[in-house]
């Protein structure tokens, strides 16, 4: 009981009473918000939900993502709700958020609209712990500056440099040659060796050792940062310290200053003297030329170490796997192989350019398995994308300041209507197939599996390449790959990348 003024209020009144005021605040807001929408476009069709603080979304996102139903959830959201086959929606946790795997819209998000679209400020804080101010992290000047610090030991005369990729694949190989393997985990160490040995100078011998404290260290923090980035501002009831996460950066962290530590030793004078003559020079020597400063280097070295080891490893299993499924396609690839370079020789830079059959496994590789399968900008301002709004999907949709858009190249690259039709003879859209790409060009802004515009990987090539030289190798030394699998599918799992959710199990012969 509640006495005011003499006047006596009972509990069931008070709680009514703010029952009341809190439905008049919440519909005043949402007509002050959808006011501000109509000011500035239209709406893309909603994704309902019918709990309080969209707990019933909240659990189907989640539910989706612990039964490897990601992909699943989003075709099914789409082919529900999106207008005019536009493929974009409005849903989410406690905000508005627009859905969308249409191609004008991922332009706009990457390219004609690229200063109104960023990382945001939201995002920022949600990775700051993993990433802080890397290049995958920030926006504006921060990014520009990243990239120019990044972009020298991407150019081709560092790229075109396979004896790193060359000492790596032979110990692949070795293990290869012992019988049935997990595809992905042999994967994941040989990449984790070369890109630490193109890095920081050496490797850390994964191959050889695969439980190595800091590579299981960088697939939890991988792992729960994948869940912080899924469920949106319920992101804080993740309890990061019991999962691991904190324990784990601190390995991850510790690991990185050991390389810091031995190129800050190194005076300034030495680091010029290092690049000049080209020997031991890594891509810490290169940046540890620019600056002192341990956090710029950490977040920077971060960064690349996860574009560097985990993209180009998912995209080699997946290779794997399908080829494991297609003899047909290793016996063409071989005869390419030998044509070109032979079953000895060590393939160039130039050898790998030329194999056309092997761009087109990798380029059908990377349309059907994009790396960074659903990805996520916000709205640096009030602004609009332009397709997918009003009754028949043709009217721009009003993006307000801080909107998150999520994008899916996984979607896109799969959908049908963007194909040519069945009846031209041209394979269906989710068979693994590289012989579509002799007369078919995607057309644009349908095939990104690297993004676009400014923030087009800058690691594009140095992928490219590893890929291709370790798919050459791999073959020169066997004929074939069987697959051990039992008839069972590769399912997709997505943290950050996208990889397999079942394991590959191969044999080499």
């Amino acid at each position: 009981m509640l006495e005011y003024h003499g006047t006596t209020i009972s509990t069931p009144q008070l709680l009514s009473g703010l029952l009341v005021l809190f439905i008049g605040y919440r519909v005043v807001a949402r007509f002050s918000h959808d006011a501000k929408l109509r000011k500035l476009g239209a709406r893309a069709p909603i994704r309902r939900t019918w709990f309080p603080f969209d707990l019933d979304l909240a659990y189907t996102i989640i539910k989706a993502a612990i039964n490897d139903k990601v992909y699943e959830f989003w075709v099914h959201a789409f082919q529900t709700y999106s207008r005019n086959g536009c493929y974009t929606i409005e849903t989410g946790i406690g905000e508005r958020v627009i859905m969308t795997a249409d191609p004008e819209n991922i332009k706009a998000i990457l390219a004609t609209q690229f200063k109104e679209y960023g990382k945001g400020e939201t995002f920022h804080k949600d990775w700051e712990e993993f990433l802080g101010n890397g290049i995958f992290n920030t926006d504006g000047q921060l990014w520009h500056n990243s990239r120019q610090l990044i972009r020298p030991q991407f150019i081709k005369d560092r790229v075109s440099d396979i004896d790193i990729f060359e000492e790596h694949v032979q110990k692949l190989m070795v293990k290869l040659g012992q019988g049935e393997v997990d595809m992905m985990d042999m994967f994941f160490r040989f990449t984790l060796d070369a890109a630490t040995h193109f890095l920081l100078g050496s490797d850390i011998g994964s191959i050889d050792h695969p439980q190595t404290a800091f590579a299981d260290a960088f697939t939890r923090v991988q792992h729960i940062q994948g869940l912080i980035a899924r469920v949106g501002p319920l992101n804080k009831l993740v309890p990061r310290k019991r999962m691991g996460f904190y324990s784990s950066l601190h390995i991850l962290d510790n690991f990185v200053n050991l390389y810091i530590e031995k190129a800050l030793a190194l005076s300034p004078s030495e680091l010029e003297e290092k690049s000049k003559h080209d020997s031991g020079y890594t891509f810490l020597h290169s940046i540890a030329g620019y600056t002192r400063d341990r956090k710029v280097l950490r977040d920077q070295l971060v960064s690349i170490l996860l574009a560097g080891r985990d993209t180009t490893a998912c995209t080699l299993t997946w290779v794997v796997y399908e080829l494991s499924r297609h003899p047909h396609i290793i016996a063409k690839l071989r005869q390419e192989i030998i044509e070109q370079v032979g079953l000895e020789r060590q393939p160039s830079y130039q050898d790998l350019k030329d194999m056309k059959y092997l761009g087109h496994i990798i380029n059908e590789a990377l349309r059907l398995y994009p790396v960074v399968p659903y990805n996520v900008r916000f709205a640096l301002q009030d602004t609009t994308l332009p397709v997918g709004g009003g009754p028949d999907g043709t009217q721009p949709i009003a993006v307000p300041k801080n909107t998150p858009i999520g994008y899916s190249t996984l979607i896109m690259q799969r959908r049908p209507d963007l194909y040519p039709p069945p009846e031209t003879g041209v394979p269906a859209v989710d068979e693994f197939c590289p012989e579509r790409w002799d007369g078919w060009t995607p057309k644009s802004w349908t095939y990104v599996p690297f993004n676009g515009g400014p923030r087009i990987c800058i690691g594009q090539q140095f992928a490219l390449t590893e890929m291709g030289y370790t798919i050459v190798r791999l073959f020169q030394r066997f004929e074939t790959v069987e697959n051990l699998m039992g008839g069972e599918l590769a399912g997709m799992h997505t943290d950050i990348v996208l990889q397999p959710s079942n394991k590959v199990k191969v044999q080499f012969k």
